[in-house]
């Protein structure tokens, strides 16, 4: 099996026609091999810049997201190739299926809600260090960093580093610390996030009714504090008990019309403290440690917690963050499943590259795009 696997590749690479790299499948060349250097068929594919044998072997079952050596994806081929055509079958393999089957012709448009969307083998845990399918993504850690359960059992520090950026560190063993939020994100909150997300209201001169989720360096909720108009009612849900006390130290539960609740989102969002409201004029969601199905769950619940048509939407949104194609992936997924619930997402690019690999300091890096997406969701107009 292995020499019928490093066969195809071989194949492949050496750009051989593509009826007999489909003699060498139909003969049993696994997909899933990958040689010394991780390279797959798929890889192969890229490599060569074949468009239709990309799509042949998506067809066939070809793993989209396994990744080479270098943590590259067949997705990231094409794209350093500045391939779009082959790096937009990998993408849409990707968002449409995650199920061992043949998937269905990637040039099908029929991309609804309805169909399966999964990312199983992202939102799953990660297979032995030692296998070249192991994927860079916080979805797979299984620290603090990667369990809900054990970040709130885990100890937070609020430091600036030695060029005075605010970072929020969670120790996830005696070599590694990770930002849990950290001082660069300044610049999505503020000229991006809040205005978009905030302006052109009915209800601004009087005050927006706003709920964010999960506090962090309070980043966010400061500029919320800092609109022209302070919000009518500013509602923050934070679970961890230190971010919570350092709160308490910045005197937040003294800011008038703002109502921290202590706890998970999933303990309040059914209950009078958040329906009662009445509905928010402004919901945003950034929590940390939880995955791509906590967030679909909220997804769920946004219809509910908004007021109508004007209010706005957003979450931040750095899934899949190390990995073009799986930031790419999981952007277009949760489009989709917003579409779903009724929210429809515009989508602004900012360029975060400011600081470059400086910003990290000594923490583990989260987030490697120059260009955050940004979503803000509005509930759809029924005609």
């Amino acid at each position: 099996m292995v020499a019928l696997g490093q066969a195809l590749v071989e194949c492949i690479l050496e750009r051989q026609p593509l009826a007999l790299v489909q003699k060498m499948v139909a003969d049993g060349g696994p997909l899933w091999y990958q040689d010394d250097e991780g390279t797959s068929a798929l890889h192969a594919a890229a490599y060569t810049e074949n468009e239709e044998l990309v799509r042949y072997l998506i067809q066939e079952g070809a793993v989209w997201n396994a990744v080479d050596n270098l943590h590259n994806t067949a997705g990231d081929v094409a794209l350093s190739m500045n391939n779009e055509a082959c790096y937009n079958l990998v993408r849409d393999a990707g968002i449409r299926s995650g199920k061992p089957r043949v998937l269905p012709s990637v040039a099908c448009p029929a991309l609804t809600a309805h169909t399966e969307l999964l990312l199983t083998l992202l939102s799953s845990r990660a297979p032995p260090a030692t296998s070249s399918l192991s994927m860079v993504l916080r979805a797979t850690d299984t620290t603090a960093a990667g369990s809900p359960a054990a970040f709130l059992s885990s100890s937070l520090k609020f430091i600036k580093d030695d060029g005075g950026q605010e970072i929020c560190l969670l120790k996830v063993s005696d070599e590694e610390e990770v930002g849990v939020m950290m001082g660069w994100e300044r610049g999505i909150s503020e000229s991006s996030t809040v205005e978009r997300l905030c302006d052109d209201h009915e209800h601004l001169r009087d005050g927006l009714k706003v709920l964010n989720v999960g506090f962090g360096l309070g980043i966010i909720d400061g500029f919320f504090q800092a609109l022209p108009t302070r919000p009518s009612l500013h509602v923050i849900i934070e679970p961890h008990p230190d971010v919570l006390a350092h709160m308490r130290e910045l005197g937040w539960y003294d800011k008038p019309n703002v109502r921290i609740l202590e706890g998970k989102w999933q303990d309040f969002v059914e209950r009078e403290e958040l329906l009662g409201v009445g509905g928010f004029d402004v919901v945003y969601t950034d929590t940390f440690s939880e995955d791509y199905k906590d967030l679909k769950q909220f997804f769920d619940h946004v219809p509910d917690l908004l007021v109508g048509p004007e209010s706005r939407f957003g979450f931040f949104n750095g899934l899949g963050a190390t990995n073009a194609l799986f930031y790419d992936v999981y952007a277009r997924v949760s489009e989709l499943h917003l579409a779903d619930v009724g929210i429809d997402v515009e989508w602004t690019d900012v360029d975060v590259f400011e600081g470059g690999e400086d910003r990290w300091g000594e923490t583990r890096e989260y987030f490697a795009q120059r260009l955050y997406r940004l979503p803000v969701g509005r509930m759809r107009i029924m005609s």
